[in-house]
């Protein structure tokens, strides 16, 4: 077992709770992490059930494996890819129908805390920033070789970050220079574009833009917008889908999704028969569960954690 990623599950007796695994059925674990949703699931789906954990990051994967190995009497598949290829995975593994699949997406802990991975604004590091470490494109490339135009919209789209053309504006005077190499350089931008009194206000300055920047690297929304409706359609009638969401513009696809895949018949009356399909999914949560003051308490990275669930009709 690897011990430097030792990840702490958000919301994990909610997910849990919510899915309702079952022995003998096909579970998805699609952002396996260090195991602890999936050694949870694992252990209810005993006798004879299946679980597939999924995770771009290869230390994710073998910090997992002896953990879920423990588990008797179930066959788990790891898969390290994109939860993009969820379809693809499966198809592979000849499965074609899932009972229950989970996603708690975002940045895991041992990723953040690991300052040479580049995602932290807390550490000095090579501007990384990679899930998978294997990919070519890491946040230096991104950050000195982007036009600045594109550099604004990437800020402010996925920081939605008020400053996006001033702080693009920055990084590009500074990179014509000397090219940006490290997260503090980074941050150091970020700070001259952002004025005094604003900075002095709210959350850490670099953290939007940080979190645009990862984003981007990774490609993590349009993955995320590819595969919910994947995934939905793989579900078995009664299956579950539970999604952790750590910021609004994740939150809002996935809330997005399953609205749509909720909303009831929407023909004119007088049509004999539906042609638009009707409602697929009914959604088990009005509004997302968020952390109580226990889990708050102990886990202060839960404070920005949704949990929606849907099943399938």
């Amino acid at each position: 077992m690897n011990d430097n990623y030792l990840h702490q599950s958000v919301l994990a007796r909610e997910a849990i709770t919510m899915l309702d695994p079952r022995r003998g059925e096909v579970f998805i674990d699609a952002t396996v992490g260090g195991g602890g949703h999936a050694l949870a699931i694992a252990a209810l789906l005993a006798p004879g059930g299946i679980l597939v954990g999924i995770d771009r990051d290869p230390t994710a994967i073998e910090t997992a494996r002896p953990k879920l190995a423990a588990v008797d009497g179930i066959t788990v598949h790891l898969v390290r890819d994109n939860f993009a290829n969820l379809a693809g995975i499966l198809k592979k593994l000849d499965l074609a129908r899932i009972d229950g699949a989970l996603f708690d997406l975002g940045i895991s802990s041992p990723q953040l805390d690991r300052g040479e991975r580049g995602f932290s604004y807390q550490h000095d590091a090579p501007l990384d920033m990679r899930m998978d470490p294997g990919q070519s494109m890491t946040a230096y490339e991104l950050l000195n070789q982007t036009s600045e135009a594109e550099l604004a919209g990437i800020i402010r789209r996925y920081g939605e970050e008020p400053w996006a053309g001033r702080i693009a504006e920055f990084i590009v005077k500074q990179r014509m220079q000397k090219h940006i190499s490290t997260t503090w350089q980074l941050v150091e931008i970020i700070k001259a574009a952002i004025p005094a009194g604003v900075r002095r206000k709210g959350p850490h300055p670099a953290r939007r833009t940080f979190q645009a920047i990862r984003i981007a690297v990774n490609g993590e929304l349009d993955a995320l917008q590819a595969v919910l409706a994947d995934c939905i359609d793989l579900l078995k009638a009664g299956g579950r889908l539970a999604v952790i969401t750590f910021h609004s513009l994740e939150d809002r696809i996935v809330k997005t999704e399953f609205q749509k895949r909720a909303r009831k018949c929407s023909c004119p009356p007088l049509l004999p028969v539906c042609r638009c399909g009707g409602a697929t999914v009914k959604i088990l949560t009005k509004h997302p569960i968020t952390a109580g003051p226990v889990e708050l308490a102990d886990n202060p990275r839960a404070r920005s954690a949704k949990l929606r669930v849907l099943t399938k009709l």
